[in-house]
């Protein structure tokens, strides 16, 4: 796939800039976390392509896998996450992360997270895929929210970190093969300012909205990983891509997650009929692994001829149901839906990235002063398909590791900025419907790069969205939704070309017509370079 270097033209020597020891990108739990660890080492700027506290974060509804409740073990923890990845996690890389767990929790309840507690004992649940009780929650369903208070909270409070709220990451500066910072609009304006960094942390997260069902936000557009492969980094894991099983599912209504803990305290699904089918799928029925449940889900509702499929709490104590999920109670409300006597309609949507930048235990890309963390950095902790609740633990672990790993090698003595002249394509914007455009793509990444794959969709795909890339990559927008509109482009065509390339069926990537995990052939990583 042939991309310009760059979304724009520039020349640093004619652009105003910003110094800084250390630049993190993305506000999530990784970003946040990179900051306050890379803060003990020098001055920080923290920047956010939306206001700070908005993030894939936020939104996280399950909690945070940690293997502190009675009878639990890091080695289970491991071998659960292992199983998960369907033999592509590295063992190393899995023990590390877990074994870091309990101090990063430890951390977040020493600055104040109010994670919630029976008896004044935290309070454990389970979700699908794990064998034990290990998922920490915070106001029912809403961990994520509570992180991120305490996060912001802690950053606010912390002199040597700058936030640059509303500041969008166009491409990432690379001279003689090393990471000097970032080209950023600030407000979506134009000309862009460049970030002159020692240390470059990317924690962008995910690219949901490539997908026209999706419970990301709408700041999910894979930015930090499409500028990253723009610059020369390796890309790795590109076809594993997590659907969420259960997003709540009515016209009119957004795609609204629907947190597993829902089925991890005894939720079942059903369809149209009736009739409860997970346990034809799985031995764990309704508590199976995120990709046998979405398939099974897509299965049934092509079965059924319905829309969807519908998640069950009427056999559960209602009163108990509403105070443990207190949102999503009150969405089901809002379309009329009372959760303790009506099924609840569902299907699965986009939601995880697996893959990404390549980065090693401590967060390091092949760029040499670029770290990454989070659901942008490919760590090999996952494997195939991610383990409910281990992402906001692996965006704690490696916000950590990076933000200390790159704060400890800051270079002694600060070097001059160099200049830099980038050729971007300068096709006029006149005449082109970005919205248009974006539905278009994302629909069809759906229909045929979605939960299951088969070789005509992808060649398909493929062939459409170099057509589009064709023009559309060359065009010099000014604007956010048409550089948004550039990375979901790229990184539709790169998740394309590695479902195609992988012909077998692992994970969250399942293909018809090769259904069969082949190990011989296939347990292995495919990474990608421009």
């Amino acid at each position: 796939m042939s991309t310009p270097r760059a979304l724009l033209s520039f020349d640093t020597s004619r652009l105003d800039r910003i110094e800084t020891d250390l630049c993190v990108i993305g506000s999530g739990v990784a970003g946040m976390r990179a900051a306050l660890e890379a803060a003990r080492h020098g001055r920080v700027l923290l920047l956010t392509k939306a206001a700070l506290v908005e993030s894939n974060t936020r939104y996280a509804q399950g909690g945070v896998a940690v293997p502190m409740s009675r009878g639990d073990s890091v080695r289970s923890h491991v071998e659960d996450t292992l199983q998960a990845g369907h033999g592509l996690c590295d063992r190393r890389i899995v023990e590390g992360v877990i074994r870091d767990a309990v101090p990063r929790i430890e951390e977040l309840l020493e600055w104040g997270a109010r994670f919630d507690r029976v008896a004044g004992r935290l309070d454990f649940t389970r979700e699908g895929g794990h064998s034990r009780a290990r998922i920490l929650h915070a106001g029912g369903d809403a961990t994520g929210q509570a992180i991120v208070d305490c996060l912001v909270d802690r950053v606010r409070a912390t002199s040597n970190i700058q936030v640059l709220e509303n500041t969008f990451c166009l491409d990432l500066l690379v001279r003689h093969g090393e990471c000097r910072g970032a080209l950023v609009s600030i407000g979506g304006k134009i000309p862009p300012h460049a970030i002159d960094a020692s240390r470059t942390i990317l924690a962008t997260g995910g690219l949901g909205q490539l997908y026209r069902e999706t419970t990301n936000p709408a700041i999910a557009t894979g930015d930090g990983i499409a500028a990253a492969w723009r610059a020369g980094a390796v890309l790795e894991d590109m076809e594993f891509v997590q659907f969420h099983p259960t997003t709540f599912y009515v016209a009119g209504a957004s795609r609204a997650l629907i947190s597993e803990a829902v089925r991890g305290e005894g939720a079942i699904l059903r369809d149209k009929t009736g009739k409860r089918f997970m346990p034809e799928y799985h031995p764990m029925a309704e508590l199976a692994p995120r990709d046998v449940v979405s398939r099974a889900i897509v299965r049934q509702i092509q079965i059924t001829h319905d829309p969807s499929v519908y998640l069950d709490l009427t056999h559960l104590p209602a009163r108990q149901v509403r105070e443990r999920f207190p949102r999503l109670a009150e969405l089901c409300r809002t379309f009329g839906i009372d959760i303790g006597k009506d099924l609840i309609p569902i299907r699965p949507s986009a939601h995880y990235f697996v893959g990404g930048v390549k980065i090693d235990a401590n967060g390091r890309t092949s760029i040499p002063g670029l770290y990454a963390a989070g659901e942008c950095g490919g760590a090999r902790f996952h494997g195939a398909n991610r383990l409910g609740s281990n992402s906001l633990l692996e965006g704690l672990v490696f916000g950590a590791r990076a933000g200390a790993h790159a704060g400890e090698r800051l270079p002694k003595k600060r070097r001059d900025f160099p200049r830099m002249r980038i050729e971007a394509g300068e096709g006029d914007a006149l005449g082109i419907n970005i919205v248009d455009a974006s539905n278009s793509l994302r629909s069809l990444t759906w229909r045929s790069v979605g939960v299951e794959r088969e070789e005509r969709g992808l060649a398909d795909a493929i062939t459409r969205i170099d057509f589009w890339s064709g023009y559309l990559l060359r065009v010099s927008f000014g604007e956010p939704a048409g550089w948004e509109l550039q990375n979901l482009l790229t990184l539709g065509r790169l998740i394309s070309g590695a479902a195609r390339r992988r012909r077998e069926s692992r994970g969250t990537h399942f293909r018809s017509d090769f259904p069969i995990m082949d190990d011989g052939r296939w347990k292995r990583h495919l990474t990608w370079k421009r």
